[in-house]
Formats: C-alpha cells, sequence, structure tokens
C-alpha cells in the first residue's frame, strides 16, 4: 500500500543545523533516548525552516527561522510557541508544541519542537494513487473553508490569545506595513507596485469584529487524515498568527486558490490541486464563508487584491535572501516572475472587482 503522507527529504544545502549543538540539548531534556539522532527536512515551506528529529523511538519537529531573514518580527519563535501553547486545547488542529529554545549557543537562533502531525498534504500536484474524484474535491475544499471558519469563531480572550494583537486599526497598519516590507526587501523595478500601493490605501473598507486569524492559511498548510482526505488534522505555520480582520485571512486563502478559469500565467504559479474538478471556485468559498459566519463580505475584491500584493511581497522578501547570497535554494530564482504575475492579478481585481 502507498503511503500518502507528506514525507521529508535530506536537509537542503545551506539550511543544515548544527547536529553538535542541538545533540546535547535534546538528550538533556529526553535522557531515556540513546540512539542516534537523525535529522531530515520537510520539503516545502519558504520561511520558517521545519526540520524533521528522530532520536530513538521519539520523534520531533523542530521549527527555527530562516537563515539570513532581515525580517526579525515575522521569525518570532517565541512567540509562535505561546500561541500554539494555548491554542491547541481549544482548536485540536493546531500542533501540540513540546520546548522552546532560546538560547543561541544551541543552534545560534531560537527554535521550538512540537509533536509531530502525520497526514496528508496537498501541494502543487495530487500524489499519485490518491483518491481525488471530483466528490472527494468538492468535499475536501468545503472542509478547508469550513476548517478557517471555525477558526474565525473560537472566543480569543477564552483561549487566553486576546493581548496577541491589537484589533483597532489592524487592517490601516497592515496596509501600510506591508507596503513598507516590499520597498524593505526591494531588488527590482516594478512599476505595478506603486499602483496598487495607492490604490489599496485609497479603498480600504472599515472591519467588521475581529477574530483570531491564521495569515498563512492554504492547502500546503493544512494536514489531512489520510484515511478521510475531507478531514483535517492539522494547520501549520503560525508565524503570522494575530488578532484581527477576519476578512484578510479570507482574502489570503483566496489568493492562494487558483480557479481552473485563470490566465495560464496564474495557472502557472499555482500553490495547490485547487484547479481539480470538484473544486469550489474562490466566488464559491466566499459564498459558503458568509454562510457559515454571517459576515459581510461585499467587499471581498479589496481584500483579494490586498492578500495578492501581500503574497507578492513575501516573495520578494524570499528572493531578497536569494538575490544577497543569503541562500541557495534553487527554488527561487524565478520569484521575480511569480512576483510580477501576482500583482498583475490583483491589478485586475482593482480594475475589474471580480473574485
Amino acid at each position: 500500500m502507498v503511503d500518502l503522507r507528506d514525507q521529508t527529504t535530506a536537509v537542503r544545502p545551506g539550511e543544515e543545523i548544527d547536529v553538535a549543538g542541538l545533540e546535547p540539548f535534546l538528550r538533556a531534556h529526553f535522557p531515556g533516548e540513546t540512539d542516534a539522532l537523525v535529522v531530515r527536512q520537510f520539503p516545502s515551506g519558504h520561511s520558517n525552516l521545519t526540520y524533521s528529529l528522530r532520536i530513538g523511538l521519539r520523534e520531533m519537529v523542530l521549527r527555527r527561522p530562516p537563515f539570513g531573514s532581515k525580517v526579525k518580527t515575522a521569525h518570532d519563535m517565541g512567540r509562535e510557541y505561546r500561541v500554539l501553547s494555548k491554542l491547541h486545547a481549544h482548536y485540536a488542529p493546531a500542533p501540540r508544541v513540546l520546548l522552546f529554545c532560546d538560547d543561541l549557543s544551541v543552534l545560534g537562533a531560537p527554535f521550538y519542537l512540537m509533536e509531530p502531525i502525520h497526514g496528508v498534504i496537498l501541494r502543487r500536484d495530487v500524489p499519485a494513487g490518491l483518491d481525488f474524484s471530483p466528490e472527494v474535491v468538492q468535499r475536501v475544499s468545503e472542509s478547508f473553508l469550513d476548517n478557517l471558519a471555525l477558526l474565525h469563531s473560537l472566543d480569543y480572550n477564552a483561549v487566553g490569545l486576546a493581548d496577541l494583537g491589537k484589533p483597532q486599526g489592524y487592517l490601516e497598519r497592515q496596509v501600510r506595513g506591508w507596503i513598507e516590507r516590499y520597498y524593505g526587501s526591494k531588488t527590482h523595478d516594478i512599476p505595478e507596485v506603486e499602483t496598487i500601493s495607492t490604490w489599496i490605501q485609497e479603498n480600504m473598507p472599515a472591519s467588521g469584529a475581529a477574530a483570531l486569524i491564521h495569515n498563512d492559511y492554504k492547502y500546503d498548510n493544512v494536514v489531512l487524515d489520510p484515511s478521510d482526505l475531507t478531514r483535517i488534522i492539522g494547520v501549520l505555520d503560525w508565524e503570522m498568527c494575530t488578532i484581527g480582520d477576519p476578512l484578510t485571512d479570507l482574502g489570503s486563502a483566496l489568493a492562494y486558490w487558483v480557479d481552473a478559469s485563470d490566465p495560464p500565467e496564474i495557472l502557472e504559479t499555482r500553490w495547490g490541486p485547487t484547479t481539480c474538478s470538484g473544486s469550489l471556485t474562490r466566488r464559491e468559498l466566499v459564498q459558503r464563508y458568509s454562510q457559515k459566519t454571517g459576515r459581510d463580505v461585499s467587499e471581498m475584491a479589496f481584500y483579494l487584491v490586498f492578500a495578492r500584493f501581500k503574497i507578492a511581497v513575501i516573495v520578494q522578501q524570499i528572493y531578497y535572501r536569494y538575490h544577497q547570497g543569503l541562500t541557495r535554494d534553487g527554488r527561487f530564482a524565478t520569484m521575480p516572475e511569480r512576483i510580477k504575475h501576482l500583482l498583475g492579478a490583483a491589478l485586475r481585481t482593482a480594475e475589474t472587482g471580480t473574485l
């Protein structure tokens, strides 16, 4: 039987961790394991780095910041650990964390350890042998949306995360901040940036009630039950989680969600198998979200424009590290073209108002 669960790979060149520093730390906290430490890496992810650790019978996942990052606030391991330490009891898909370390003598950067979640992660292409019939595809996409609505329904005061963010003025700060981040990581002259920056500042809607938001919700951050793909057993990558406008969260999910009818250059940049027969469209996702939450979604075109701009900036920040020689990951070489496609799609939505 084919194992369709997400698999690790050898550690990428330039992203090796200091095993000599890590192993004594692990043995001090988990003294019962005597076998050698085995380190592998999860193949996806362009921001915080995620490794699989195995020492004897114990398996753990390690999260640490990327090498050479300029954006320190985007890689706060202590904050991410604190979020998950409180969230798991109220929202089962959040990973269960084990340990946080801010002693830089161990790995040269803060990191935390969590329990692994073994399941199926949908990346760009569907794994061979996976049942992804139109009926399954529809139910998986519905589950994907419903799980986001569930997160947004949580009482963040009861979770203990009320101080995680400042809801008042959140959207304005986000727009201003992401524009600044682009210019802080700029490597090329892209005229569309100025046009979109002006548009999102001039067309910002009033925010509704705040919610706990993930801020990077997409298929490859969701872990599915191998025996029932419609059941979500994990949500990963909580580094940007905060309290804010939930429609920015939905907007990000839509920006990653490529429809089968999208232009060829957008189809080429899809992150997951969202074009498969049976999949909900962006418009259908928005309609379902409105039905599940009762929130006003009449301004979703703005949120999609802003989300595409934000993702373009994230890609730009990642590319900056490659451009500066701080990472040798070959996946980054074509990112400027992807940035232009994202900005082009954002402009089309701004001009037409269509999702």
